[in-house]
């Protein structure tokens, strides 16, 4: 099988080739090693027996809030230009009915095109160094899922295509829609000393706030292997490797 992975240079593709190359698959890197490429025109060129597989965000969501989990069925009102250009290029993607599209909660985890500008990665990244941090919006809740089961949905949607194909599909952990004062929590537990703290002014520009499901990419025979905890304890040995550099998307 011969797989181009565009972005494969990047924080997830970099995990995505070696586990393609490891299959014996023949592999094609596309990357401009920038962000914000649309992805409408190279599904406009790719053939009726090529599969797509574009993996996306479930920011669509928006601030849906409440204790009910989105699905893949519920509205998407994305309320940032970011969420707004990702699920029309879902759109694009998911029009020929022969591809699929996973929207991916908060990936986390070490890769070696790190990035510490999504949430875990940064709250760790700050619990490691600094000890501390302030929160906006601590209330709001995200899902999160690590880098290493984001390649692991990847690998099973090209495996079971034929019966995948056509849908979107959440990929997230089960057992981890959490609030940002949660993953505090969770994050205090393996990193004595560190406190966070409410902040009494001011709101953060980012105001996703949902829970969500990934019932219907578990039915089809995925699951999650790396929890929140050990993906914790991972970060917090791989910062302490990296010392104090910091890596984003720029």
């Amino acid at each position: 099988m011969h797989v181009l992975v565009t972005g494969g240079a990047g924080y997830i593709g970099s995990m995505l080739v070696p586990a393609l190359l490891d299959r014996g698959w023949r592999v094609t890197v596309l990357d401009s090693f920038g962000a914000g490429d649309a992805v409408v025109e190279l599904v406009a060129r790719a053939s009726a027996a090529q599969l797509v597989v574009f993996p996306t965000t479930n920011s669509g969501y928006g601030a849906a809030g409440g204790d009910i989990a989105c699905t893949e069925d519920t509205p998407q009102r994305p309320i940032s230009l970011y969420g707004r250009t990702k699920v029309d290029a879902e759109a694009a993607v998911l029009a020929s009915g022969g591809n699929l599209s996973f929207r991916l909660a908060t990936v986390f985890g070490m890769a070696p095109r790190m990035r510490l500008d999504l949430l875990v990665n940064d709250f760790v990244w700050r619990a490691v160094h600094d000890r501390a941090l302030v929160l906006f919006e601590a209330r709001f809740r995200r899902n999160f899922i690590h880098v290493r089961d984001v390649v692991k949905a990847m690998l099973h949607g090209i495996d079971n295509a034929a019966a995948m194909r056509g849908r979107a599909y959440n990929v997230g952990l089960s057992d981890a829609n959490l609030s940002k004062a949660q993953l505090c929590e969770r994050i205090a537990r393996q990193v004595p000393g560190f406190v966070w703290m409410e902040a009494a002014v001011g709101r953060d520009p980012d105001q996703r706030d949902y829970i969500v499901s990934s019932a219907r990419l578990e039915a089809t025979g995925w699951s999650a292997e790396h929890g929140l905890d050990r993906g914790i304890a991972e970060l917090i040995k791989g910062f302490g490797m990296l010392g104090r550099a910091r890596f984003a998307n720029v």
